[in-house]
């Protein structure tokens, strides 16, 4: 249940960040903006470390031990923070918001499907729901726009 809940308090702090990053990135600039997300982060974290000792100490000969894609999440985040900048002033959040556990579901799917050899059926026809869902608020929107206007 404790995973459960630290779950859904991600999955909140996830869209809280990225509106809070594209507002920065309106200001001063796509780029900019993600610069900034991660120096902060980068401070952050490196307090976080100075104050919980027992994380602090590693050792840098390990890093060799280490693949070379377990490196890439740095890379991949500046991808995702970069686009959200993006997209996130151009897009409600509940839309951004839904088309990015879109993705997660079919890229969950591949990498299940890579791993284990097998696909979820069910997990397929979920995302496509919602997906369509999607699509038909958006229509719906649209038409209150209109009829409104």
């Amino acid at each position: 249940m404790v995973y459960i809940i630290l779950a859904m308090i991600g999955g909140g702090l996830t869209i809280i960040s990225m509106i809070i990053n594209a507002g920065l990135a309106k200001e001063i600039g796509v780029l900019r903006g993600t610069l900034i997300n991660y120096i902060v982060g980068l401070l952050v974290i490196l307090i976080i470390m100075v104050f919980a000792k027992s994380t602090y100490n590693f050792n840098i000969d390990n890093f060799s031990n280490i693949p070379f894609y377990a490196f890439l999440g740095g890379l991949i985040g500046v991808i995702v923070v970069s686009a959200s900048n993006v997209v996130i002033p151009k897009i409600p959040t509940m839309y951004t918001t839904l088309l990015i556990f879109i993705g997660q579901i079919f890229t969950g799917i591949i990498i299940d499907y890579l791993q284990l050899s097998s696909i979820s059926k069910g997990k397929i026809i979920g995302g496509l729901l919602i997906l369509l869902g999607m699509l038909y608020n958006s229509n719906v929107d649209k038409k209150q726009l209109s009829n409104n206007n």
